[in-house]
């Protein structure tokens, strides 16, 4: 059987870019069942109300609901246990002083199998208040506005 190759998206947290304004990311791996990968390579999971935080030096996924499998016996998994993170020391000890000195949170944005592997894309952020984000909505607008006119400008259409 050939070795999977590349990135494949398994879900998104949408919610957490609009919510959220994103300082750092970091990839980590999880320490998952047998179950709980083959429930996500039939690309089923959510990350919506999801959390990760460090806990005696280990970083740990929280409220991340990965469905039972359909198929799995009385060995299936619990949906939304508490999930063990893998980083290395210095990127646990980085995120650990971030959490500790300001108002900063730790989100997961996707989860994505990187050559066979499941991994998780966490960033560390800061949450928005409305009238932010109205105006990142606003910023957004006007640079898809601008790079329309251009593109207009470039094939020699005008307005």
């Amino acid at each position: 059987m050939p070795k999977e190759q590349g990135r494949k998206l398994i879900a998104q947290n949408r919610k957490a870019r609009h919510d959220f304004s994103i300082e750092e990311t970091f990839e980590a791996g999880m320490v998952l069942t047998g179950t709980e990968v083959k429930s996500l390579r039939a690309g089923r999971a959510s990350l919506v109300d999801g959390f990760a935080f460090i806990d005696g030096g280990e970083a740990w996924l929280r409220n991340v609901h990965i469905p039972e499998y359909n198929e799995g016996s009385w060995t299936n998994h619990e949906p939304k246990r508490a999930r063990k993170l893998l980083l290395n020391r210095a990127e646990i000890n980085k995120i650990a002083g971030k959490l500790k000195e300001s108002g900063l949170t730790l989100i997961p944005l996707s989860m994505y199998f990187l050559d066979g592997k499941a991994k998780i894309e966490l960033g560390l952020a800061r949450g928005r208040k409305n009238y932010d984000k109205r105006q990142a909505i606003a910023e957004k607008d006007a640079k898809r506005e601008a790079s329309r006119a251009t593109g207009r400008q470039n094939k020699g259409m005008s307005d």
